[in-house]
């Protein structure tokens, strides 16, 4: 099918759905995300320049090396952050559902969340942890803090939820989300506990729909990178099991099925190779300028609406994730639900905020407009 036609089909199909009927269940991390521009010059008070790339940032850390130096960091925004959060508002701005279970703040919910809690139905566990976000046009640098996200374990989700109540909510959502396993360490446990002892619980026996985030685990070590797949292999005994990963998570991932990215053709061929190792239903993989899945349905690759100047960026990868998710619940196909999730993603790094499906709806309608211009 060629580019446009699938667009302009993509964008037939969402006018007869509606988001409002879909039930989602998601967590379990939380972050208060502070957005992060380098200053590479300084005039006065209110004019400078940016550094614009990785590679400039890294060149002065290299020159300085033996020596010092200082670099000025300047604040551009503060926003809630996190995995979880962030693809939960990005759905909830959909209209969709949503229950979320996650690190909001203990004693009280922080104020980035506010927003996010007139949204959906909000289950607090722990204090929040804190991201800079240091972008650049060409990537970024994430740095967190994981200290009040050790709160976030089995042992409190049953106090506060327990489990026949979690069995309910899971009975109840048409998509459960498991986000940013790597930060969140005691997530493997989570799932354990949740293969024994919730899904047993479970009244419905309707295939359910799985998606996870594992969230950049190349510092997490191989042997829990290998136990966490195994616990996805596990869930898709119940459920319809998704993998979502970027472009660099793939490689890494790749490579503990002992292959490296210098032996793929391309981004596709890592994609099929992760899925014929990994026994669940899909893995997608979003690099910045397309993206592309593996599954039962076969092998997809589309192109994105690349953005060479995006306003903001992270997040971006959780906006495609829930793009993409949202089109597998609508009933879309596996290629189809690729432009969903490119297109909210690119939505996204051009607005700096998700879109409502309305605006999703407009902004491939336009997209594809574009390309018939061409």
């Amino acid at each position: 099918m060629s580019d446009n036609r699938l667009l302009q089909d993509v964008e037939r199909k969402l006018k007869e759905k509606n988001p409002a009927a879909l039930r989602m269940l998601m967590g379990f991390d939380g972050f208060v995300d502070e957005v992060i521009h380098v200053v590479g010059k300084r005039y006065d008070n209110e004019r400078y320049e940016r550094l614009n790339y990785m590679e400039e940032y890294g060149r002065k850390i290299c020159d300085a090396a033996g020596l010092s130096f200082n670099i000025e960091m300047l604040p551009v925004q503060r926003k809630l952050g996190g995995n979880g959060p962030i693809m939960a508002n990005s759905l909830a701005a959909h209209g969709c559902n949503i229950t979320y279970i996650g690190a909001l703040g203990k004693e009280y919910v922080h104020p980035v969340f506010h927003e996010l809690t007139q949204k959906v139905k909000a289950v607090s566990i722990s204090n929040p942890g804190y991201t800079d976000a240091i972008e650049f046009l060409d990537g970024k640098i994430i740095s967190c803090k994981l200290e009040p996200l050790k709160d976030v374990n089995w042992k409190n989700i049953k106090e506060k939820i327990g489990v026949k109540a979690l069995a309910k909510l899971i009975d109840e959502s048409d998509l459960i989300g498991f986000e940013n396993w790597t930060l969140v360490v005691g997530t493997s446990d989570i799932w354990k506990h949740i293969i024994c002892e919730v899904i047993p619980e479970m009244e419905t026996q309707d295939r359910k729909t799985l998606f996870v985030d594992l969230a950049d685990p190349e510092k997490r070590d191989k042997k829990d990178i290998l136990e966490a797949l195994k616990y996805l292999e596990q869930f898709e005994t119940k459920f319809e099991t998704i993998l979502g990963l970027n472009e660099k998570e793939a490689y890494e991932i790749a490579e503990l099925f002992g292959k490296e990215k210098a032996q793929f053709a391309d981004v596709l061929e890592t994609v099929t190779f992760l899925w014929e190792n990994i026994h669940i239903s899909a893995v997608v993989v979003h690099p910045v300028k397309q993206a592309c899945v593996a599954g039962k349905e076969g092998q997809f690759l589309v192109d994105g609406p690349y953005c060479e100047s995006p306003k903001l960026t992270t997040g971006a990868g959780d906006n495609f994730n829930a793009g993409f998710v949202l089109g597998r619940m609508l009933g879309l196909g596996y290629e189809e639900a690729l432009i969903t999730g490119v297109a909210n993603s690119g939505f996204y790094v051009r607005n700096a905020r998700s879109a409502s499906y309305e605006e999703l709806q407009k902004f491939i309608a336009d997209w594809s407009r574009m390309k018939e211009a061409l």
